[in-house]
């Protein structure tokens, strides 16, 4: 490979690259307005995994009690959702980077049919929810 087209090849790949994580960021801050509300949210990532005993949902939500997150059942849908803001004392802070989103969040997932019992828990800068399987 003759040494210009190395160069080429690695700005083409650097481009790619950060249009990937470009888009990526658009899709984790898809702002929404949530279903008959006018105000914004932001979907948080989470990892969903199951159990023969249960359903362990963790949700990236840095900063947030799991206290003050809800998680209701919607038919064979849960929906997780809250507020993540700033603590009191930062509000007259200068800012510097702000990359954490702030406000209202919500995020759905569609759950296999069944019954469950709901209890919340953090770990690592995560809200978990585990949804016990009851018959």
């Amino acid at each position: 490979m003759r040494p210009k087209d190395q160069t080429n090849w690695m700005l083409t790949d650097a481009i790619e690259a950060l249009a990937r994580a470009e888009r990526l960021h658009q899709s984790f801050l898809n702002l929404h307005p949530r279903a008959g509300g006018s105000e914004p949210s932001w979907e948080p990532p989470m990892d969903v995994i199951e159990t023969e005993e249960e359903i362990l949902i963790l949700v990236a939500l840095p900063g947030v009690d799991p206290d003050e997150v809800e998680a209701a059942l919607d038919g064979g849908t849960l929906v997780i959702s809250g507020r993540r803001i700033l603590p009191a004392e930062l509000r007259n802070a200068r800012i510097l980077r702000l990359e954490l989103p702030q406000g209202r969040f919500e995020r759905r997932i569609t759950l296999p049919t069944g019954r469950y019992t709901i209890s919340r828990f953090a770990a690592h800068g995560c809200v978990g929810l585990r949804l016990g399987k009851s018959s």
